[in-house]
């Protein structure tokens, strides 16, 4: 299909939908999942921003339709992986008692005090609940153990692998315990927040960390080493949790060594890309848990699950990364595939109404609240007509907001278009943005 203009696309192509009427987006759902086929085993679902309440529960909604009727067993979210661990075991009915007692240990970003994250994993534990479902759901954390405020202890994931190979091997688990607990320290050593802007605050490139460093490559060689053993004496899906967490100690580790190293603008954007890909490793990791169980929806910001570069700028530093989609598209192929998110006004969020000529301005022209409408990836429309399409203005309020780009059209399969979104309590702080000077990290 080739396409005159942009308008033509988005009068031929747009799928209304309304959070409030399950007879629309269920539909849309359907010919959004016809269109990407059978071979997608992850799909992304990418917010414009953090805090949007209704981008939230559509989320909900489309993950409920997904396991309904698509074979869909898991969620993954932009929340620490080590952490979500306790939210998981809550929907499996086992552990915590109430959300309560997960809310702010088994997310990060805090993250477990949105609203639509209480309903998501509230309908996860009822559905796993009901006898009657042959296959449990199960909920993912997807973010590195790291941020643009801070990073956290390997502590708490190098404990985990520990505590796995001592159930196993008391005597192998403890002398790999006497030998990195020394070296960890205490946590507020590698959480000082000063370091992420001063790299001489950060104590990833002292002699214990170095230290540290190697002795998680020698516990790694170790579970690699007695894979047979190790799985038949607990199971394959603990073996492979147990490298998980062992790989993403010494993904964290190497990120701390690279906080300790000077650098400017360059080091943040290695900073950003190492995070990304963590993402990304992370990600691979709970489709091929999933594989034989069924399919994953991943659900962050925009700007990682675009198969694009991702763009800021910081101050004096435009910064580019390559961001986790980007990532995922090279590992998965036809695999992967990624909704990407956008609104029109928000108040709350400090988002006017989107300036002429600007993709969501013709999007907010479509009638009714939301809608779906699919990119082809830019495949049939006029290359300078994206390319000279204005980016409307940003937030005076959510940091994490980023305007579509014409990037957006080829980084995404589809976008979900909202003409209004209101604020989540518990979501980003708001306050007043200066656009000159950059926004926060998401």
């Amino acid at each position: 299909m080739t396409y005159t203009t942009l308008d033509d696309w988005i009068r031929d192509e747009a799928v209304p939908i309304s959070l409030d009427s399950p007879e629309t987006l269920d539909a849309a759902v359907e010919r959004l999942i016809a269109s990407l086929g059978d071979a997608v085993e992850l799909l992304g679902f990418a917010e414009a921003l953090h805090g949007g309440e209704d981008i939230l529960l559509l989320r909900n909604r489309l993950f409920r339709r997904l396991v309904e009727k698509h074979g869909y067993s898991a969620v993954a979210i932009e929340s620490s992986f080590p952490r979500a661990r306790v939210v998981d075991e809550y929907v499996a009915g086992r552990g915590p008692a109430s959300y309560e007692e997960v809310r702010e240990t088994g997310f990060s970003h805090g993250f477990g005090r949105l609203e639509a994250n209480r309903e998501l994993v509230e309908w996860m534990r009822a559905y796993n609940a009901d006898p009657f479902h042959r296959v449990t759901l199960r909920f993912y954390g997807f973010d590195s153990p790291t941020e643009m405020t801070g990073s956290d202890s390997p502590a708490l994931v190098l404990h985990y692998v520990l505590d796995y190979l001592a159930s196993i091997d008391s005597a192998s688990g403890g002398e790999y315990r006497e030998r990195i607990d020394p070296l960890l320290g205490p946590d507020s050593g590698w959480e000082n927040p000063a370091a992420m802007m001063d790299p001489t605050q950060s104590i990833g490139l002292s002699p214990a960390a170095t230290a540290l460093r190697i002795a998680t490559e020698d516990l790694i060689a170790e579970l690699r080493i007695r894979r047979p053993e190790l799985v038949a004496k607990s199971d394959e899906s603990r073996y492979r949790e147990a490298v998980q967490y062992a790989t993403v100690a010494r993904q964290l580790l190497n990120y701390h060594a690279a906080v300790a190293k000077p650098g400017g603008g360059e080091r943040i954007v290695r900073l950003l890309g190492m995070r990304d890909a963590m993402m990304a490793d992370n990600l691979a990791s709970m489709v091929s848990r999933e594989h034989g169980r069924g399919k994953v929806l991943a659900f962050a910001h925009n700007s990682h699950l675009r198969r694009g570069k991702a763009e800021w700028q910081l101050g004096p530093h435009a910064l580019a990364w390559w961001t986790a989609g980007s990532h995922l598209n090279e590992m998965f192929g036809p695999r992967y595939a990624v909704i990407g998110t956008a609104v029109g006004v928000s108040d709350e969020n400090g988002i006017g109404r989107p300036e002429p000529g600007t993709l969501e301005a013709r999007l907010t022209n479509v009638p009714g609240p939301a809608l779906f409408i699919p990119t082809h990836k830019g495949e049939g429309f006029s290359a300078a007509e994206i390319a000279s399409l204005p980016a409307r203005s940003g937030s005076t309020k959510n940091s994490t907001y980023f305007p579509l780009t014409p990037q957006s059209i080829t980084d995404f399969d589809w976008l979900a278009f909202l003409d209004e979104t209101t604020y989540s309590g518990g979501g980003p702080v708001l306050h007043y943005v200066d656009e000159h000077r950059g926004r926060d990290a998401e």
